[in-house]
């Protein structure tokens, strides 16, 4: 049976990632691009900032919405850039700059030090439109290093300089179905597809 769901976003490459994650789990899924006004995102942690996203989404649409928070956080760096991934070079400055800010800072710092970890947390909201209220949460955790330089022409963002844990290459390099398969957003949604199928069998 068909059911659809609104992404948090107005990133193109996330909505499409959202939908072959889901889709080879949930076949009838449709992920629906969103086209309405931006919250400030002011939370002061990756769920808190997920959550006033698919909340504003769900309140503009009435439809079931998600939405994720995601960044890169170093070891070394006290988990920074965390929640301020998207912006780490200044605001619109862009995914180039920030990982270039990223990679300059990290210059004297070699390895084994290198470490770090993609996170993601996905906000879930079912407005009483769409027979909520109801809301969950689900993180996904990618460990790995940060590379000396940037490599490979798959991904967004950090993923040219991130190295997973049992891989000698980039995430960038991965082809999209191996990413799929280990991301911490496939990981998110390892942790809340169950979710989304028992509310989809209520539709």
């Amino acid at each position: 049976m068909p059911f659809e769901i609104v992404l948090a976003t107005l990133n193109q490459h996330k909505v499409d990632e959202f939908q072959r994650i889901l889709s080879e789990r949930m076949p009838g899924l449709t992920v629906l691009a969103y086209d309405g006004p931006e919250p400030v995102e002011d939370g002061t942690s990756f769920e808190a900032n997920a959550f006033i996203k698919a909340r504003a989404a769900a309140a503009h649409t009435g439809r079931i919405a998600l939405a994720d928070d995601s960044g890169i956080a170093v070891d070394v760096m006290g988990g920074s850039p965390g929640i301020f991934s998207a912006r780490w070079a200044g605001p619109g400055r862009g995914a180039q700059a920030n990982l270039d800010l990223l990679l300059a800072q990290l210059g004297d710092i070699r390895d084994p030090n290198r470490t770090g970890h993609f996170h993601c947390t996905i906000a879930l909201v079912v407005p009483e439109s769409a027979g909520g209220p109801h809301e969950y949460a689900a993180v996904g955790r990618w460990p790995g290093r940060i590379a000396v330089a940037q490599s490979g022409a798959y991904g967004f963002g950090y993923d040219p300089i991130f190295v997973p844990e049992g891989f000698e290459v980039s995430a960038a390099e991965l082809a999209p179905e191996v990413k799929n398969a280990h991301s911490h957003r496939a990981r998110a949604f390892g942790a809340l597809i169950p979710e989304l199928e028992r509310i989809a069998a209520k539709h």
